[in-house]
């Protein structure tokens, strides 16, 4: 009597070896994928000389920012957890009342684990620098904001249903306060480093969501001077690199605009990134609208709803949730852009320090540059792999995709 194969070697048998010719690609493949780990593992743990981000890791995180004014990072750190916390233990209330929550029926224990298994990249990523820092000040900013998300979570969680409205406005105003309060030490052309990066990123997803759906809702409009406007709007950014508009940005903005009246190089990053991804967006935006079917809003206006509540009720909801995955792809996209204001408008961001700090003397002619751009590269990566992670959580709770 044979004896039974085991589950394990009934798949590899499956999925791996089922003819000659996979066998042969595995086999391959496994070569290498181990090729390629052990000799990452050997840079990261044996040839890699690491001194240069140790030495210079306040640069990339926050540029040339004064030393006397850094602990305005780090309460701004710590109020922007504490206010996310807020809104995450106010909304977690809500959820439980209304049965919608996946998570209220586990323990603490278990509500902690969920949150380490969505933020681990990020946790992991706060570890990294706290092991590169040679200074007490990154412990206790971290600490800071940890303990101060923390409290906000409690406190969100017992907060009455009648603040509501105030958490949101809170929200709402706490990163334009936040933005203030660092401005007022030091003016934004004098940020630096990955700060300087996120601090754009954040700012033109906040303006070009809204400007792509406005971009998107004209091009579809009845109104012909409208569309003809969106139109135009969306097919010039969409047809002129990014590259190119942020070098006009910089160098053909003074033949038009008097230099004394000029904004500032961060601002006019922030402008060309935001009117070039909401065209981008609007697109996204309108391929959502143009997915929904026709009888929805025809059902919608038959029942005496007005072509306003029909659009913002009815039909830009569920257009906005079908296409959450290209939103959320784009504003990676833009995310990872920002390196590019660097090299055209020469802002001192994360990519551009990489590069100087290799010019010092401590580290002139040496071949450091593989470490810099490996440490930045896994600074983007925490960031849009957390982003790319949270959007696919999103979908699941709204059933993306699901019928």
């Amino acid at each position: 009597m044979s004896a039974t194969p085991s589950p394990a070697l009934v798949w590899l048998r499956r999925n791996l070896f089922r003819s000659p010719a996979d066998g042969i690609l595995t086999v391959v493949s496994a070569v290498v994928v181990a090729t390629v780990l052990y000799r990452t593992a050997r840079f990261v743990a044996v040839t890699g000389r690491w001194e240069i981000i140790e030495v210079n890791l306040r640069l990339l995180m926050v540029g040339r920012f004064p030393d006397i004014h850094l602990p305005r990072v780090s309460i701004s750190l710590a109020v922007a957890a504490f206010v996310g916390g807020l809104v995450a233990g106010v909304v977690h209330r809500r959820q439980v009342a209304a049965g919608t929550s996946a998570v209220a029926h586990l323990g603490t224990g278990r509500r902690a684990l969920d949150l380490l298994e969505r933020f681990w990249p990020v946790l992991a990523g706060a570890a990294l620098l706290l092991a590169l820092s040679r200074t007490t000040g990154p412990w206790v900013t971290v600490a800071g904001a940890l303990a101060a998300g923390m409290a906000g979570r409690l406190i969100g969680a017992r907060l009455p249903a009648v603040v509501h409205p105030g958490v949101v406005l809170g929200a709402v105003i706490t990163p334009f306060a936040l933005v203030a309060y660092l401005a007022d030490a030091v003016g934004w052309d004098g940020w630096g480093g990955l700060m300087l990066n996120v601090f754009m990123a954040v700012a033109s997803i906040i303006l070009c969501f809204p400007l792509g759906v406005l971009a998107a809702l004209g091009r579809r409009s009845t109104l012909p001077a409208v569309r003809w406007v969106s139109t135009a709007y969306i097919e010039l950014f969409r047809g002129v690199p990014l590259f190119v508009l942020l070098l006009m940005s910089g160098a053909a903005l003074g033949f038009f605009v008097p230099v004394d009246a000029a904004p500032g190089r961060v601002v006019r990053a922030i402008v060309v990134f935001t009117l070039f991804t909401g065209a981008y967006m609007a697109e996204i935006v309108r391929g959502g609208l143009q997915s929904l079917p026709k009888g929805q809003p025809e059902a919608a206006r038959a029942l005496g709803l007005s072509p306003t509540k029909v659009t913002f009720l009815i039909v830009l909801p569920q257009a906005l949730r079908n296409v959450i995955p290209a939103q959320v792809g784009q504003l990676i996209s833009l995310f990872k852009d920002t390196t590019l204001a660097g090299f055209a408008l020469g802002l001192f961001e994360l990519l551009n320090v990489s590069r100087s700090i290799t010019s010092q003397d401590a580290f002139r002619g040496q071949p450091l540059l593989p470490e810099v751009l490996a440490f930045v590269a896994l600074l983007f990566w925490i960031g849009s792999y957390t982003m790319a992670r949270e959007s696919q959580r999103l979908e699941r709770k709204l059933g993306v995709g699901e019928r």
